[in-house]
Order: C-alpha cells, then structure tokens, then sequence
C-alpha cells in the first residue's frame, strides 16, 4: 500500500545508523543524543524513558513498571520483566479485616511495589555502557527548569481533574491553581528532580531504600497500606526467556506471564487459521475475525495469566497448535459468538512504548507504564514519585488465578515485543493502550504481514476494539459506515470509540538494503528519528 501524498499523514523514517521512536518529541530527542554521544541502544531507552517519566506523567514514570526484550544483532534474545509484586502484607483475608471486598484503583491497596528503577538498573548492567547519572541529565533538566505540556499529554490531562484532586501532594504537583494545565504551559517537579538526582548518585539502591522508600511506605501507611520497607527493599528484575511463534514465516517474539504477551500468540494463531491476507484489511470480516479471535484470547487470559507461580496451567499450553484449533473453531466467519463460556477454556495439560536501535544493530523493544492515567493518583509528597496501581488487577476474592497474594506479581497489560526474519532481528515494536496491547500486536502484525503496509501506515490505520465488560465493539472514526453496518448485521453491536485507541511505536530492520525504517504513533505527540 502506498501512501496518499494527498491526505494527512507522515511517512516513515528512513535511516542508515540508528533509529528512535517514542511517544514524546523531548524523549526521542534525549535518545537522539545519546546515541550521538556513543551511547547504544539500551542507553539511550533508560534516558528516553526516564524524560517520559517526567513530561507524560499520565502514563509512566519511576513509580511505575518497566519490560523489555533486547535483541543482539546475531538474534540472541534477553528478556526483562520489571513488575513489582504486591505487598506481604496482602491476602484476601487481610482485605476483608480491612473491611474492603474490592480493590479500587485508587486506594493504596491498588500500588504494588514499583519495578522500573530496578529494570532500568538491570538493564544498563547486562546490556549499556552508561550510568543513571549521565543518562537522566535530560529528565533532571525538564523536572528541575521546567517543559512544555504537549498537547496529547493535556488531552489526557484534562480527563483527570477528579482524580488528581484527590490528594494534597498530587494535586499540588499536577494542578496549577487548582486547574488542568493548558497546552504549553511550563511544569516543573522540584521534588521529583532530587529524587532524580538521588538516584543518579546512588543508584536503585537510593530508591528502594532510604528516604524515598520511607517517603512511599509513610504515605501508602497513612492510607491504610501494606507495604513495608521490606517490601520494597526486596523488589528485583527477573531475566526471562521470550517465547517464540511463527506466524507465516516470521518468529514473533513475547514475555511470558504475568504479562499478556502470550495472548497476542494465541490471537495470532488463531488468525493463522483464516485467509485474512485475501480480505479488505479495512472490510468488515477481516475486523470480525480479529475481534473474535481476540475475544476469545482475552477470555483465555483473565482465566489463567497471572504470575506464573501461581498459574493452574504451563504458559505454553495456551498457544499450542492442538489448543489453538480449539479455539478457533468456535469462530464463525459472518456471524458473533454470543457468549464466551469461561468454563471451557482450559487447555488440555494509560503506559509509554520506545523502540531504539544503535549504530551496532543492538535493539531494544521497552515498555513502561503507570497503568491507569496518572496512576492511583497518590504522590509521596516529599519525593514527588508518583506511584502506579498495577494491583487494581488483583482480585479481593480467594481462590481466583488473579486473586491477591504477598509477593505475588499481577497480571499486566503492557509486553515490548520483537519480530524475527530468519532468525534475526526484524521488527521492535510496541503498542500501548492497556488492555488492546494484545490485540493491537495483532493488528499491527498483519497491516504488516497479510497487507504489505509499512511500518508508519501499519500504524497509522485505522483500529478498533472490544469492551471488556459488555463486549461491544468500539471504533475509531477511520472504520467506514459500511463496515461498522456489516458488523452490526453479524451480531455485534458497534459504537464510535471515546477516544484514540492506544499508540505505537516500531522500527523495521532491512537487512537487503541496510536500512531502518521507523514509524511512531500520531496518536500521540512523540515521532520517529534516525540518522
């Protein structure tokens, strides 16, 4: 598919040297710099993301966690996952003498023990050649002396009022008298630069102990909290294993659970089974069958992921060929699924996304996210860390593959990923968006795959997902009349989207012609470079 110079749009990056994509201009242009400077791919992702913890605060930051997969040139792959687990403290049990039957996203039962300082600090030991002090003078600068609010930034800005009032500290942070900031106005976060500057001095270490974790424990304490110094003092970075698929010769590349990244395999395998590449990618069938298939995936998902200590399944059984045939044959090409039973399902036995690759042909595929915008909505006033509420996934309720457990990690939405073309690096990509990630790994593989675009219009087309309570479906304005009607003739009911749905960044590797070739959401403010 070729571009229409006519329409609005951007094309790709092209590049010979390096490449970047985030989702903010100022976090791209740190990567930029230092790549410039020597640095290699993994250094300049923990100087990108660390800005973006400052200047998207509604959607990460260094009281969030962090994933990634870094991918030698040779296709030797590493994974890391960079959740915190919950408290010791929690239990089911522990709630209910609490007097709380449901964890609300905004309670300090909903904030797990942060795990991206700890990643990043992983990640710079087995694979950078840069220290937190060299790499965070950008987000010092911006928190210290100010930056600009984008406009996608205050879009999500302005949705939050409520939430951000909540709290004394939160609302002096990210209110300005009182009120949601405007489109260029100039934010600074004192507090948040010497919690920066303490980190770049001392390390994780200076996080997770000390005065910035006792400032987090006292406030969470003071609101009825669980965690303990110990709790945080105990948080690690797992290295783990990707799992690989092939979908139509190309190995795609996830993290096993606890995040979700399985269930973009499944989604994937089960449209393997379909000759979507022969349907209009903008046509009513080809959205039918991956919203179904995704459908499906998802009910496979709040089934069984969760931390894999603690799953009734192996994770690889959930995208074996026998399982997913299973699956897939519950899918009628024309007409709705009515009901996806759960008890039928077992096998047999508001985030950033940065993608970078350096000069070296290193490329690392990173996640980071605070999980809903701005997070529980909680800031430990004297650090100024804002802290995320990745427990809200957690159930209350015992006896449940996502009920809450001290020292559990939950289910999350956010998975970097990795494309592989004989064996070898061939695509970074990411998609945020919460829940759609799974789906949206989806959709952006086979825009690329089945339909030949490039990885900026694979990004830019059109999208849609499903409810994850009454199951309907949601569309954004690029879904023609005609489509949403076929849909609506299947059984679906279909509704314009609220808003955007999620965001991506990604960079191809074309070995052929040595080039790279970079594309970022315009969903959102961030864009793509290269040299």
């Amino acid at each position: 598919m070729k571009r229409n110079f006519e329409a609005p749009g951007r094309s790709p990056v092209y590049a010979r040297q390096a490449a970047v994509a985030t989702s903010h201009p100022l976090s791209t242009s740190a990567a930029l710099d230092v790549l410039r400077e020597g640095g290699n791919a993994v250094d300049a992702a923990i100087a990108a993301v660390a800005v973006q913890g400052v200047v998207e605060p509604q959607m990460t930051g260094i009281g969030g966690d962090c994933f990634a997969i870094v991918t030698e040139p040779d296709g030797r792959m590493a994974g890391f996952n960079g959740s915190g687990a919950a408290p010791m403290g929690a239990s089911p049990e522990a709630l209910e003498n609490a007097g709380i039957d449901e964890i609300d996203p905004m309670s300090p039962h909903s904030v797990t023990v942060p795990g991206a300082i700890r990643a990043w600090e992983t990640l710079l030991q087995a694979h950078g050649t840069r220290d937190f002090k060299t790499l965070f003078k950008h987000a010092i600068s911006y928190a210290r002396d100010g930056f600009p609010v984008a406009p996608r930034v205050q879009y999500d800005w302005a949705k939050n009022l409520e939430k951000l009032s909540a709290h004394k500290a939160t609302a002096a942070s990210y209110l300005v008298g009182g009120r949601i900031p405007e489109v260029g106005d100039i934010l600074k976060y004192p507090h948040l630069a010497d919690t920066l500057e303490a980190i770049a001095e001392g390390g994780a270490e200076a996080f997770y102990t000390g005065a910035i974790a006792e400032d987090i424990v006292e406030t969470l304490k003071d609101l009825g909290g669980f965690m303990t110094p110990e709790d945080l003092a105990a948080c690690h970075t797992t290295t783990v294993s990707p799992v690989v698929r092939d979908y139509k010769g190309y190995g795609i590349a996830e993290l096993p659970p606890n995040g979700q990244g399985i269930i973009a395999l499944i989604i994937l395998g089960i449209l393997e089974r379909f000759e979507i590449e022969r349907l209009d990618p903008i046509g009513p069938e080809r959205l039918h069958l991956e919203m179904e298939a995704a459908r499906l995936a998802y009910a496979v998902r709040d089934q069984f992921v969760t931390d894999p200590g603690f799953m009734d399944v192996c994770p690889t059984s959930l995208f074996s060929e026998e399982y997913i045939d299973r699956l897939a044959a519950r899918i009628t090409p024309n007409q709705r699924i009515a009901e996806v039973p759960e008890n039928s399902l077992a096998p047999q036995t508001d985030t950033v996304y940065l993608s970078v690759v350096d000069k070296d042909g290193l490329s690392i595929s990173l996640i980071n996210s605070i999980f809903n915008e701005f997070g529980s909505g909680i800031v430990a006033p004297k650090s100024g860390v804002l802290l995320h509420n990745r427990g809200a996934v957690f159930s209350a309720k015992p006896g449940l593959a996502k009920s809450i457990a001290g020292g559990k990690r939950p289910m999350h939405t956010i998975i970097p990923a990795m494309g592989l073309k004989d064996g070898l690096p061939w695509l970074s990509f990411g998609v945020m968006g919460g829940h759609y990630q799974a789906c949206g790994h989806a959709h952006l593989l086979t825009n690329i795959i089945d339909y030949g675009m490039d990885v900026q219009a694979a990004i830019d087309f059109p999208r849609m997902f499903f409810n994850m309570d009454d199951h309907s479906l949601e569309a954004e304005a690029g879904i023609p009349t005609s489509t949403r009607q076929a849909l609506a003739s299947f059984g679906h009911k279909v509704s314009p989207a609220s808003a955007a749905i999620g965001g991506s960044q990604a960079i191809m590797i074309d070995r052929e012609k040595g080039l790279l070739i970079a594309g970022s959401d315009p969903r959102k403010d961030g864009h793509a470079v290269g040299y």
